[in-house]
């Protein structure tokens, strides 16, 4: 069995917290109904799946009835963009040019079917801005999407401050719908949902520990879901609901979500922003490495927001398929960006950030979870060393 002591690509998939998904497993084993039967069985699923969606919306301090589950991360990116596809009028939506493939994929089929997808480039540091955003703002916007966390980066973007830029920019008009990517955010950074003009986002279970296969939509606002069915979570995710995902979402939720109502979460992030310091500090010591963006660990960085559980570096000279073998040789597992995009060799994040071509071939990602300690970093950063000397000389 492949021990996770030295696994370093948490932002691709989280090791799954056995004592969860074991409690989850004899929950759904007890409540094995289907939740939409409106039998004894039936109502007794139901009754364990409303119990989870309360459990998960106090963990997230939300109201439950805003909570939609779903398969994953990529549906509930999907299914708000693709509302836009149920109105009449065909008009734009906004993303940004440093969108998981779930976003950015999708707004090309959009595209397709009438609507213009216009793309926001992000700075040089891999940020985008609320000015950016309002400026590329047209009469008929129906939908923009900015993500919380990069994950390639761990760039943590101000969500906030372009919701408010759109509520004012829109005044005395239809505001467009606002929808943020969280997946990497989740059990990451502390959240507020609650910010006004934050219309919906998107969580998938697996990146906290959970079991993959289900993700949750938060919908401060309604939308019209152009894929129908059965009619199940309001008419917005049809299908048989998924009672062991449910449960054991709401219980990672539970564990791992940062806020004041969770002291150990909090003092667990405390403390991996320390972790990531000393860590990041150790990279800028080491012979031709490069931190990808080039601000972060120094002062033209100050009032830039990182993950402290991403980090992402270039050694040039060695690519980072190398980096990522040799070190996975030796049982260090990191990866060479996102795993949605790995078999392929277009890097669009870092093209949209104007990288270097020598920078942007040896670019690798290093990503870090609740059970990452501080020393197995300290290991990590002594083996990429190794791995680097050997190969620059």
């Amino acid at each position: 069995m492949i021990s996770y002591e030295h696994y370093f690509d948490w932002a691709a998939t989280a090791p799954g917290d056995e004592e969860i998904l074991k409690a989850a497993l004899a929950a759904s084993l007890e409540h094995w109904g289907n939740p939409s039967s409106i039998h004894a069985a039936g109502a007794d699923a139901r009754e364990a799946l409303e119990a989870a969606r309360q459990r998960a919306a106090q963990a997230l301090g939300v109201p439950a009835d805003t909570l939609v589950f779903t398969s994953g991360g990529t549906e509930s990116d999907h299914i708000p963009l693709l509302s836009v596809l149920s109105r009449p009028q065909k008009g734009s939506v906004l993303l940004s040019a440093i969108e998981h493939p779930a976003l950015r994929e999708m707004a090309k089929m959009v595209e397709g079917c009438g609507w213009k997808a216009i793309t926001v480039q992000p700075d040089k540091d891999g940020f985008i801005s609320p000015e950016d955003i309002v400026a590329h703002l047209q009469d008929d916007t129906a939908f923009v999407t900015v993500m919380a966390v990069n994950n390639e980066t761990g760039a943590v973007q101000p969500v906030y401050e372009i919701a408010d830029a759109l509520i004012r920019a829109t005044e005395g008009k239809r505001r467009p719908f606002f929808h943020v990517d969280c997946v990497q955010a989740a059990g990451k950074i502390p959240l507020d949902l609650t910010h006004r003009g934050i219309d919906s986002a998107a969580f998938s279970a697996h990146k906290i520990r959970g079991p993959r296969g289900i993700g949750l939509l938060y919908l401060s606002r309604e939308l019209t879901a152009f894929l129908r069915g059965g009619g199940q979570e309001k008419n917005i995710r049809s299908g048989t609901e998924n009672l062991f995902g449910a449960v054991a979402f709401a219980a990672c939720l539970e564990k791992y979500a940062i806020s004041p109502r969770n002291p150990r979460a909090q003092e667990r992030y405390d403390a991996q922003q320390r972790y990531c310091a000393q860590f990041i500090a150790g990279l800028q010591e080491t012979e031709g490495c490069v931190l990808l963006p080039h601000c972060r660990g120094t002062e033209a960085g100050t009032g830039r927001q990182f993950s402290p559980w991403v980090v992402q570096a270039a050694f040039p000279g060695i690519p980072g398929q190398v980096m990522e073998r040799a070190l996975s040789a030796d049982g260090y597992y990191i990866s060479t960006g996102s795993a949605c995009s790995s078999g392929k060799h277009s890097r669009p994040i870092l093209d949209s950030m104007h990288i270097s071509a020598k920078e942007k071939e040896s670019a690798v990602r290093f990503s870090f979870g609740d059970a990452t300690t501080e020393q197995a970093m300290q290991e990590l950063l002594a083996e990429v060393r190794k791995v680097a000397a050997t190969f620059r000389h």
